[in-house]
């Protein structure tokens, strides 16, 4: 049985020559997810994949694929990413004018629903979307590229999250700088998933690396 937070690889530092084995290869290592992020070169400055990429990948692992949206707007593709095999669809409030509209729309497509928010973007934002979703996901660099350091700051944002979200079975994830020297802090704050690109893919054997972040 897996102790300690669940890890989530970001295929972003993945080899995309080679992104199907790399994908196999993290699952048989000892990830949990596998963390697709998705950006749009608008709502964030770079473009990485669509719906058929993730298609593409589906059948190298039988991994929860925790797709984020960094897009906006995110409604007209949701259900795109649903049917090309996304078990987990995270959109971030600020991309959103009706985030529990989407929310709902999610649901309805059968897939579970996520949250994300940029660094100076309070937890307030998600008060009223608990009963809709099952993780925020706390972005701990501005998104949009890999290989970014931590910013500490969010830290007091994970504690406050986690005290609003008190027992309802929604998971804080983590996402940005994610190192085995950051992963503790984020954990001690309250995050139970922890999404590592870098500090996964550059730093080869993976299971020794997927096991560095777990502590």
């Amino acid at each position: 049985m897996t102790t300690g937070p669940l890890i989530a690889p970001s295929i972003l530092s993945a080899d995309f020559a080679r992104l199907g084995e790399e994908v196999r290869a993290v699952d048989e290592a000892g990830a949990d997810w596998i963390h697709l992020d998705v950006m749009d070169g608008h709502f964030v400055p770079n473009i990485t994949f669509g719906p058929e990429l993730v298609r593409a990948i589906r059948p190298c692992s039988a991994k929860c694929f925790d797709t984020h949206l960094m897009i906006a707007p995110a409604d007209p593709y949701l259900e795109a990413f649903a049917k090309a095999g996304a078990d987990r669809i995270i959109v971030h409030a600020e991309a959103t004018t009706h985030l529990d509209r989407t929310l709902q729309a999610i649901a309805a497509l059968g897939r579970r629903a996520g949250v994300s928010l940029n660094p100076a973007t309070p937890e307030s934002a998600v008060a009223y979307v608990l009963d809709r979703i099952d993780l925020v996901l706390v972005m701990t660099v501005n998104p949009g590229f890999g290989g970014q350091a931590f910013l500490p700051g969010q830290l007091e944002k994970i504690r406050r999250l986690r005290a609003m979200i008190g027992d309802r079975a929604i998971r804080i994830e983590v996402d940005g700088g994610i190192t085995p020297e950051t992963a503790p802090l984020a954990v001690e704050a309250g995050a139970s998933v922890l999404v590592a690109g870098s500090a996964v893919f550059a730093r080869p054997p993976y299971d020794r690396a997927i096991a560095a972040l777990r502590g």
